[in-house]
């Protein structure tokens, strides 16, 4: 009984040993994430793509015309994205109705812009050749007054011509900020609405 008694005290210390000494299969791994995704191949992965957001401004109005521009976008539901950037502009071209001789032909004349609908016109009553005369809208370029007058041919309006003229007029530009391109091209199909306006970037 003694020698199986010894036996057995062996054998458990042999067994207690054997488990202290033995790797454990169930040890946690001590950097999980670094084995699941290597460094490398996580930096190669590409960043989502982003949008590109700029600043358009749409004029140059006056203020009358400022007012129908701005009615024009409501239905992009700007917001505080639309302000507006006041300036006076050097004019060096205008269109306009020459000299109706007097008052009673500038005022006959003024009848029959509004008989046709235009109601964008100033009659000139300063001393000088242009008193009697009728304005029809001052531009920066020829190119924009030559639109308005192409506009006003397909009203009606028979005897309007453009011609040189240097003034400073006051001019509002409507600046839209954070325009992605989807809006930058409805911008554009709104601009297209009123002749001699333009898209462009802010300054």
């Amino acid at each position: 009984m003694r020698v199986l008694f010894l036996l057995l005290l062996l054998a458990n210390a042999g067994f207690f040993a054997w488990s202290r000494l033995s790797p454990r299969e169930t040890a946690a791994d001590p950097a999980p994430l670094a084995r699941q995704i290597e460094p490398e191949n996580a930096a190669a992965v590409p960043p989502p793509p982003t949008v590109s957001l700029k600043c358009i401004e749409w004029g140059s109005f006056t203020l009358a015309d400022a007012a129908q521009a701005e009615k024009a976008l409501e239905p992009l539901a700007l917001g505080p994205r639309l302000a507006q950037r006041r300036i006076e502009e050097t004019a060096g071209w205008w269109v306009f109705i020459p000299s109706q001789t007097n008052r009673q032909g500038a005022l006959r004349k003024a009848a029959e812009l509004k008989g046709l609908g235009i109601g964008d016109y100033f009659i000139m009553q300063e001393e000088g050749p242009l008193r009697w005369s009728l304005s029809l809208g001052v531009f920066r370029t020829e190119e924009a007054a030559q639109a308005r007058l192409a506009a006003l041919r397909e009203q009606g309006v028979r005897t309007a011509q453009v011609g040189q003229r240097e003034t400073a007029v006051p001019k509002v530009w409507l600046q839209v900020s954070g325009v992605d391109p989807a809006l930058e091209r409805q911008l554009a199909k709104v601009a297209r609405q009123m002749n001699g306006s333009e898209l462009r970037s802010c300054p």
